[in-house]
């Protein structure tokens, strides 16, 4: 049964408008007002008037994203939004990075709208036919940007992000990320209105010709080590790497740090390519071990006869991926200003930068200046063009910049 709060939205003519607001009005900033709820208590930072939010981005932990009080309060505050989120492993607001907290970040628009679709896992049989179901439940007219927020240890981000793009107008992004879950790896929540019940995957469609939409994504992990074949494996699940057991390799290289597997992996992902030397690597983060079949399975497909190669960060090179990121999330040079800035970083850049994860959050604040409402969490994957005009892929172990103006 729908909650009193869902069939009313859904009882709209227009779910994403709220009645009573302007559709047009003054050119403006995009007003952008965060709630952060640690230790029970809430602070507010940003404009008052934000009770007409249209659209809520709530990141927390597992827990307490499927407590129904956390919902009622949302609600409370803000009447009139759809109010969207996932779990983490770490929420940021402004340049802070927090644990086990509840980050709300109410965005009310001057000239644009958002629309928010949702798929169970149970809906389709793999990671693309629920990207393609996704997709055809996105209305496609004036349709600029795609923000997704993902389960984070069921669905194969990848293969989500092919099917999501092969069903969406030519020319629209997608970015986003994989839900996490701390470092536990155990369950991760996605919500759309409400606490999660079931897994699911939601996609918000940003629509406005006054929108200007940036993103950056970079890394700053290095390679190590030979270069190796991926000689067995299944979708995400890789078993061999030159014809030898990957997780017996792995565990080598761990040494007694294997013993905390999967979320040692975290230090030393994978960077993948294709068999042609000038492909460009992408980077795979472990998401769980199966010792009985000597398997591991990562956040995107390791494709049979690719190459990989074992990766390692410094604290110096991490803080120039994010700064790098930033730099190249700047919108559209016709709009000189940054109005929101939705930043999704992997859980292992988070335990390699340990007490200072906050610095590679202040690189970006150096970038896109004072006035940019930073917002975003740690994620077991992020997705994102991995360059401008070039289509959106699953990564592991970058920071993800999604920056968001109207002008």
């Amino acid at each position: 049964m729908l909650s009193p709060r869902l069939a009313t939205l859904l009882t709209r003519r227009d779910i994403d408008q709220p009645p009573g607001r302007p559709t047009g009005g003054r050119e403006g900033p995009v007003k952008v007002q965060q709630k952060v709820r640690k230790n029970g208590e809430w602070d507010v930072h940003g404009p008052d008037e934000a009770a007409g939010a249209q659209l809520v981005l709530v990141f927390g932990s597992e827990r307490s994203l499927r407590e129904p009080a956390t919902w009622s309060r949302l609600q409370a505050f803000y009447p009139y939004a759809r109010i969207v989120g996932c779990s983490s492993a770490g929420e940021i607001a402004g340049v802070r990075v927090l644990d086990d907290s509840v980050t709300a970040t109410a965005i009310t628009f001057d000239n644009s709208h958002a629309t928010i679709a949702g798929v169970q896992l149970t809906e389709a049989a793999d990671g693309e036919a629920l990207g393609s179901l996704l997709a055809s439940r996105l209305p496609a007219q004036d349709l600029v940007h795609v923000l997704v927020l993902s389960e984070g240890l069921n669905v194969n981000g990848s293969a989500l992000v092919c099917g999501l793009a092969a069903g969406l107008p030519a020319g629209v992004a997608i970015t986003g990320g994989l839900a996490g879950d701390d470092v536990r790896f155990e369950r991760t929540a996605v919500c759309i209105d409400g606490p999660a019940t079931t897994a699911q995957i939601a996609a918000i469609g940003l629509y406005g010709p006054q929108l200007r939409i940036g993103h950056g994504s970079l890394g700053g992990w290095d390679s190590f080590g030979p270069e190796r074949q991926i000689t067995r494996a299944r979708g995400n699940v890789l078993y061999e790497l030159d014809g030898e057991s990957a997780l017996d390799l792995y565990k080598r290289y761990l040494g007694d740090d294997a013993a905390g597997l999967p979320a040692a992996g975290l230090n030393f992902p994978l960077a993948i390519r294709a068999a042609n030397p000038d492909s460009t690597p992408v980077v795979r983060t472990i998401l769980a071990v199966d010792e009985q079949a000597r398997s591991m399975t990562f956040a995107g497909d390791v494709p049979t006869g690719w190459r990989a190669r074992l990766m390692q960060a410094t604290f110096e090179r991490l803080l120039d991926g994010a700064t790098g990121a930033a730099r190249a999330s700047r919108p559209h040079p016709d709009c000189d200003k940054t109005d929101l800035a939705i930043l999704i970083s992997c859980v292992g850049r988070k335990l390699v930068l340990k007490q200072r994860v906050e610095e590679e959050i202040e690189a970006v604040r150096e970038v896109l200046g004072k006035n940019t409402a930073l917002t975003g969490f740690y994620s077991y994957g992020e997705i994102a063009p991995l360059a401008p005009a070039t289509r959106s892929e699953l990564h592991n172990q970058t920071m993800t910049i999604t920056t968001i103006s109207e002008c």
